[in-house]
């Protein structure tokens, strides 16, 4: 069940949906590895540095991907 009841003149194109599905998982998981990073940081330098590096480049992709999407035409 959707917030918004799509009008009969839209079509949902799959890329478009996928690429949503895409950039929340990016945004989302990158900072949780983030996160977890600076948790491991106390612990393991090496292993911590590499999942801040890693998640903030996944999260940075994310925001990167809704510019992507605001230029694209159609979709949900």
């Amino acid at each position: 069940m959707s917030f918004f009841k799509p009008s009969p003149h839209t079509t949902v194109n799959k890329a478009v949906v996928r690429l949503h599905g895409l950039i929340w998982i990016l945004i989302y998981g990158g900072l949780l590895t983030l996160v977890l990073g600076l948790f491991v940081e106390n612990t393991d330098d090496a292993t911590g540095g590499l999942m801040v590096v890693t998640g903030g480049i996944a999260a940075a992709l994310g925001f990167v991907l809704i510019y992507v999407r605001s230029k694209i035409k159609g979709g949900p």
